[in-house]
């Protein structure tokens, strides 16, 4: 079973992480951040500093006080609509990853601007990104597991140490559900 976030989670969790750093809430830190009255990001981020507001926090009051980008205000199906809009060929690609992935378990699929990553229980397991008009790669965590035959070194993500590249729909076949499989198995 899938489900599907998109980035109001991502808000939702740097808000809880703001309020563990500071004990204040969003509208005490919006309040201050208004009468500080930065002149730019560079500015508000140094005054962040040193009141001692970093990370996530400081990112969520950065967006907050300039406008959020508008990958972090789209939907999910927003985001992977417009991952494939100049690709619509792959889209049955990445529609029967996301099949098979959903077959190992409960997955979340987090939309990003230009990937989605599939995460189990513990940790993201998996990665798709439409990389060229022509294929679709599929970044999997399997640790121990050395390229060959059609899994190669990853560019993905450092943490995607091996990729497949997939030109059709039917190419997501039993090996690919496999490797699925473990890497779901092994980060849940």
């Amino acid at each position: 079973m899938t489900t599907t976030r998109d980035w109001n989670r991502n808000r939702d969790m740097w808000i809880r992480v703001l309020e563990r750093q500071t004990g204040e809430g969003l509208h005490v830190w919006n309040q201050r951040v208004a009468n500080e009255r930065p002149r730019d990001e560079r500015r508000l981020r140094a005054w962040l500093t040193k009141q001692r507001v970093t990370g996530y926090a400081q990112s969520l009051l950065v967006m907050e006080r300039l406008g959020y980008p508008d990958f972090v205000l789209a939907t999910a199906d927003q985001l992977i609509d417009g991952q494939y809009a100049d690709r619509p060929q792959l889209r049955p690609i990445y529609d029967a990853v996301v099949r098979a992935a959903g077959r190992c378990g409960d997955v979340v699929v987090q939309a990003r601007k230009t990937y989605v990553s599939l995460v189990a229980t513990r940790r993201t397991f998996a990665r798709v990104q439409p990389t060229t008009r022509s294929r679709v790669d599929l970044g999997l965590r399997l640790e121990g597991q050395r390229p060959g035959g059609r899994l190669r070194h990853s560019t993905i993500h450092e943490t995607m140490r091996l990729q497949v590249g997939l030109t059709a729909p039917d190419q997501v076949d039993g090996e690919v559900r496999r490797w699925l499989k473990q890497a779901y198995a092994a980060n849940s």
